[in-house]
């Protein structure tokens, strides 16, 4: 056989023999297999998740063992058979194909073909696994969403159905309703990693471009010089802050630099001095070497502490203090008076990273006199509007279109633009179509993290327990930039108070600019954050008034017509009493080493924003075509989607289309945060779908109804932050959920227990995995995760984030509760979203078992002295 010749050939050069997948390739450059993969063959199955093999994404089979191809150099592999998911059998790709997707194994999408051939090189090694064996042969690969519950329960699936122990079943949907088992639309193509992510669109005129970045966190600009790069063949150009039209950029406030300009201070290491545009990788990399940049370093503001001393600074003109909250209601100071115990303790939380599996990327390309940008984001409309600032054409929106490809997760990571408005300025610049991605590294230094906090909460109550009064002082680090400060320190104060009935409290929230990576969205959104404090003080109030931690929860539990800290009345759906009776039993059974905690969490932006959800139906080719603006991150959200439609409709599965959104043809439906989606956009999606009902009806063949469009806005208005209303409504829906963590003799985790109240469960497998997936990113909070800075720099590596692996984790039960007579059973179906309340409960759970075990009150995150902690505490001793 012939081999395939992959560049050119070298005379008096021996060449490199590749076998992969069936195929021998011939090629006279050395380097690293995954490059070889991607760039060369294209095959983007294999995915770049890091380069550092610290991931796993990029898995694959060498002889008859997983190997990491981004660690592996051609030079190495000579007469080893390499496979990726395309060399794998029929029975291979279908069986994964099936057990994925009935096990729920699939969300983002992005780890999972990495999943599968590590799965693979498993079942050929041991056609019938245990599950500790899975758990072992995937401890490569990290997976942020789903917690390895159900890809452990799909590799083994997958092995019974290869050995020939179980039969494939074949899914046929002959009428579609909410509440059903109902397998992903897109977990055939994240299977067998066909699907398209940004990074795996392939164009043959595609140039590259990358910013340099500050060398320090704060220090000032002396000089750019970008005549040699400039000079190099190939390189089309090098941008800096004179070629911006307008140079800030921000989610809410625009106070990031788009580039730090010759004379400006840098504020983080993050911060781009210029971009480089060239015609490859290896002359961008070249030109990149070639800028020179003189700076004085300057010594950073690197703590909440030194945010406030007023000798310090400022990171910005306008001071260190980016964003305060107060909120306030009754009398605090006269109801501590009338209690018998009080409790008053300080907690502190770290920096952490979202570590969503696929980096920043975007590629942009000239369009008219505008740009249009396929991105990885979790809105296309705000990627749009702060494009459009940068380029000062607000009032021109047509000329910026943004399109999402599959989203490898954010988390709230990918809120704020990263490089999508870099591509759309050399894009326009050069008039080329170009792409930006970025470095692991380079994502770790740039895009925002959770906020780092420290809150002092007093808690009082009377004799009974009964909470009488509650004062909470909470300061966030929100780094470089704002962000979203404001919103997520406004959520850290609302929703510090707990779900629970009593009304006098007041709430002081302060967010400091510091020289560290900015901070901004994070599933659980401030709540994290505060509702660990605030939990752990129940429990020591609940060991003064002499009662258990549960019955200290029960007897304060919100109840439908009761009111809320906010001034809220609880409405009939409400259900965290049934959430606590849930795990009554498991935690009483388990009490000298279980820790309870109670959560809820707002569905919906609410505090008197405008939060609309707006969907539009196109009939096309006797389909019903579905646009909707809201970016799925691996939640879900175009199942469900696509889910109500075909309850309303009663049409056949392949009836109805989801439309991937594009600003240029969906109408805006919101930003993907603050479980919103299922519940404002799926409104919109049931009403707008309920109107072509009506006319679906009055034909005979839906194509009778070509060409025709319906559409609907849905729009609940809410009530602002400390509004005069004596019972404002903050939040149109709330949901509420209680955890138990029950942990082994030696302080490991033996099992979880997560009672939640969602409203109505459209997709049970799809809730499950989101719940496990938010668990197992919990404990990884309390217990582990590091974001390593020294002095505002960043130290950390993907590998060393403390991320929780498949052999970690304990035993996840999930139980969803919800009121039979909820009074907003019509809106969306009685759905609230859960994406973030599944992580916010699971860290107070877990302090608050190590408190049973031992008696020592671990106030700071990671937790010490545990059996995750390094140096390991011994519990057996």
């Amino acid at each position: 056989m012939t081999n395939i010749l992959i560049g050119e050939r070298l005379p008096n050069v021996e060449p490199f023999l590749v076998k992969i997948n069936g195929n021998t390739y011939e090629t006279y450059e050395d380097k690293n297999l995954l490059r070889f993969l991607r760039d060369d063959l294209h095959i983007t199955s294999v995915k770049d998740g890091c380069s550092q093999g610290a991931c796993g994404t990029c898995s694959v089979i060498v002889g008859d063992a997983k190997k990491l191809a981004c660690t592996q150099r051609l030079s190495k592999l000579k007469d080893q058979e390499i496979l990726t998911i395309e060399g794998l059998t029929d029975l291979e790709k279908k069986a994964f194909v099936h057990a994925f997707s009935k096990a729920g194994a699939v969300q983002c999408g992005f780890c999972i073909p990495g999943m599968v051939m590590s799965g693979a090189a498993i079942i050929r090694k041991n056609p019938n696994p245990t599950k500790d064996e899975i758990k072992e042969g995937i401890k490569q690969n990290i997976c942020r969403c789903t917690g390895y519950v159900k890809i452990i329960e799909g590799i083994k699936l997958a092995s019974e159905i290869i050995n020939g122990s179980i039969e494939m079943t074949t899914d046929e949907y002959e009428r579609v309703k909410v509440g059903d088992e109902f397998i992903r639309i897109d977990a055939h193509d994240k299977v067998l990693g066909i699907g398209e992510y940004v990074d795996d669109m392939i164009f043959d005129d595609m140039k590259v471009a990358s910013a340099i970045r500050s060398k320090y966190p704060r220090a000032r600009i002396l000089k750019i010089d970008t005549s040699k790069a400039e000079a190099l063949e190939g390189v089309y150009g090098v941008l800096t802050a004179a070629d911006v039209p307008n140079n800030k950029v921000g989610h809410i406030f625009q106070d990031w630099d788009v580039f730090i300009a010759e004379g400006d201070v840098t504020r983080s290491q993050g911060d781009a001095i210029c971009l480089v545009v060239a015609e490859n990788d290896k002359i961008l990399e070249e030109a990149k070497k070639l800028v020179e940049i003189e700076y004085e370093e300057l010594t950073p503001v690197s703590s909440i502490a030194e945010a406030e001393d007023p000798n310090s600074p400022f990171v910005h003109p306008t001071g260190n203090l980016c964003q305060e909250r107060h909120v306030s209601r009754g009398n605090a100071e006269e109801a501590f008076k009338k209690c018998k115990y009080i409790v008053e303790e300080t907690y502190t939380t770290p920096f952490t990273e979202h570590a969503f599996l696929e980096p920043e990327c975007a590629i942009a390309e000239p369009m008219g006199d505008g740009v249009k940008l396929y991105t990885t984001d979790q809105s296309v409309y705000d990627t749009r509007k702060e494009t459009l600032i940068m380029f000062g054409w607000e009032d021109q929106p047509e000329r910026v279109v943004v399109e999402n490809k599959l989203i490898g997760g954010g988390f709230g990571g990918k809120e704020d633009v990263s490089c999508q408005h870099l591509a759309a300025l050399a894009a326009y610049k050069f008039q080329i179509r170009v792409k930006i991605k970025f470095s692991r590294d380079e994502s770790l230094k740039f895009h925002p993290k959770r906020h780092p906090m420290i809150g002092t909460f007093k808690l009082g109550c009377d004799e009974e327990g009964n909470f009488l009064a509650m004062q909470a002082t909470i300061k966030m680090d929100t780094g470089a930039y704002a962000s979203l400060c404001g919103p997520v320190l406004e959520r850290a104060c609302t929703h510090s108070v707990g779900p629970y009935h009593y009304e006098n409290t007041q709430i002081d929230g302060y967010g400091y600019y510091t020289n560290n990576p900015p901070a901004g969205a994070f599933r659980g959104f401030g709540v994290c954050q505060s509702n660990f404090a605030f939990e752990s003080n129940i429990n020591l109030l609940a060991e003064k008034v002499g009662i258990s931690p549960w019955e200290i929860r029960y007897k304060n539990a919100i109840r439908p017509g009761e009111v809320l800290p906010n001034g809220q009345i609880a409405d009939s759906s409400t259900a965290l009493v049934e959430t606590l009776e849930a795990v009554k039993d498991v935690y009483e059974e388990n009490i000298d080493r279980a820790g309870i905690a109670c959560a809820m969490k707002n569905a919906g932006v609410g505090v008197g924003l405008p939060d609309k959800g707006r969907a539009k139906i196109r009939i096309e080719d006797g389909k019903v075509n579905i646009y909707c603006a809201a970016s799925d991150l691996g939640q879900g959200a175009q199942t469900v989607f696509k889910q109500m439609a075909l309850d309303v409709l009663g049409l056949s599965f392949d009836q109805v289309n989801i439309i991937h959104p594009n600003s240029g043809n969906s109408p805006d439906s919101g930003t993907s945060s603050g479980s919103r989606q299922t519940l404002i956009s799926g409104e919109a999606i049931k009403k707008v779908t309920e109107k072509l009902k009506i006319d679906l009806d009055k034909v005979d063949d839906i194509s009778k109804l070509e060409g025709k469009e319906y559409f609907h806005e849905y729009f609940d208005p809410t009530d602002p932050l400390n509004s005069d209303k004596e019972n404002p409504v903050s939040h149109i829906a709330y949901g509420f959920s209680t955890n138990v963590v029950i942990l082994n003799d030696d302080g490991t985790i033996r099992k979880v227990v997560a009672a939640t109240d969602a409203g109505k469960v459209i997709n049970p497998k799809a809730i499950e995995g989101q719940l496990e997936g938010g668990i197992v990113m919990g404990l990884g909070y309390a217990l582990t995760e590091d974001f390593k800075l020294d002095k505002s720099k960043v130290k950390a590596k993907y590998g060393n984030l403390g991320l929780w692996r498949a052999p970690m984790i304990p035993e996840i039960e999930t139980t969803f509760v919800a009121k039979p007579d909820d009074e907003l059973l019509d809106r969306a179906f009685g759905a609230k979203g859960v994406g973030e309340i599944a992580t916010i409960p699971i860290a107070p759970a877990v302090q608050g078992a190590y408190y049973k075990l031992d008696g020592i009150l671990r106030r700071d995150f990671p937790m010490v002295e545990t059996a995750y902690s390094k140096p390991k505490k011994n519990f057996n001793e």
